[in-house]
């Protein structure tokens, strides 16, 4: 797997991680969601230099100009309810890509410590030759990542595969790293070092899905 992690080189996306780390700031739900809406447009951007391009005559109403445009077509997946504001962000930059959602979640049966990913609403259409950007804003332990992705075979066989998270664990990224082929790309905003007992990132920022649009009563 390829890692592309925008955090090597500084840039504004520096303000925007910040502010949803921030335990002051990320409490302002609509700035939270924003943010990783503008995250997911300046990941969206870096991922485009990756796809295929050809060169289109253009008319204008004075005349022809060559440009050069991306033929791909694209499959935009996200995992419910965290990553909706991601794919918006994507999907900003990506607006005529078909769009894919699949609900995936930890169930915890006996420990808080213990749970399994557990996957059961999956709206997708034909992945067959495509190339499909698979977006989850939390890469913690990567099941979720792994589970989605195992969930979407059934839908064909996509021509190339991009990964895309605002903040990732090492532990998660050696995970999936190990799950997925050397020729699938990682596009992440930063990677923290480690996880807790319950695989939350650390320091990580906390739950996106309950930040973005509120506490959750199940577990």
């Amino acid at each position: 797997m390829q890692i592309h992690n925008l955090s090597d080189t500084p840039s504004i996306l520096n303000t925007f991680m910040s502010e949803l780390r921030d335990k002051t700031i990320q409490k302002d739900s609509m700035r939270f969601r924003r943010n990783i809406e503008r995250i997911g447009e300046i990941i969206g951007y870096e991922l485009s230099k990756s796809l295929q391009f050809e060169t289109c005559t253009i008319e204008t109403p004075l005349g022809t100009s060559e440009t050069v445009l991306h033929h791909n077509d694209i499959v935009l997946c996200s995992i419910l309810r965290a990553g909706v504001p991601l794919h918006n962000g994507l999907l900003n930059y990506f607006d005529a890509a078909e769009n894919a959602f699949i609900s995936a979640y930890r169930q915890h049966k006996h420990h808080p410590e213990s749970f399994e990913i557990v996957v059961e609403y999956l709206a997708c259409p034909s992945l067959e030759g495509k190339t499909l950007i698979l977006a989850d804003p939390m890469l913690a332990t990567g099941q979720s990542m792994v589970a989605t992705f195992e969930a979407l075979k059934p839908f064909g066989t996509p021509k190339e595969i991009h990964l895309v998270s605002v903040i990732g664990a090492q532990p998660g990224i050696d995970f999936v790293n190990e799950a997925f082929d050397d020729n699938v790309n990682l596009w992440i905003a930063t990677i923290d070092e480690k996880l807790n007992d319950k695989g939350y990132i650390i320091p990580g920022l906390g739950d996106a899905g309950d930040l973005a649009f509120g506490n959750k009563l199940q577990q």
